[in-house]
């Protein structure tokens, strides 16, 4: 059990050991233009691990978002450095839902003064 308020930030479809490994790796990468990590912001829309793959859609807060592929590319590698060497990471960047700003969570609303 995590310490973090809340338990589920995302939907998750995978074996319970790799829930918290992932949620960590995630909490680690930061988008730089609000300075909070992408869980917090509501970037992941879900991670499915099955068949020696792990999916994750994720979103940004705009389709103009001038980091879009720094975030993806770090969320891989987080993801990766923590993740069973022989489990194949893909990230896919989704737009549907839009992002809205109900997607964040209570410490990064009140972190944003919301």
């Amino acid at each position: 059990m995590t310490s973090h308020t809340d338990p589920a930030p995302f939907p998750y479809n995978g074996p319970e050991e790799l829930r918290q490994p992932i949620l960590t790796a995630l909490r680690r990468v930061v988008d730089p233009e609000v300075a909070m990590n992408v869980v917090d912001v509501g970037l992941i829309y879900g991670i499915t691990v099955a068949a020696g793959k792990l999916h994750a859609l994720v979103t940004m807060t705009s389709a103009a978002c001038p980091v879009t592929e720094l975030i993806i590319e770090e969320i891989e590698t987080e993801l990766d450095r923590d993740m069973p060497p022989d489990l194949q990471i893909q990230v896919e960047l989704v737009w549907e839902p839009p992002w809205t700003t109900e997607r964040m969570s209570p410490s990064a609303k009140r972190f944003m003064g919301w």
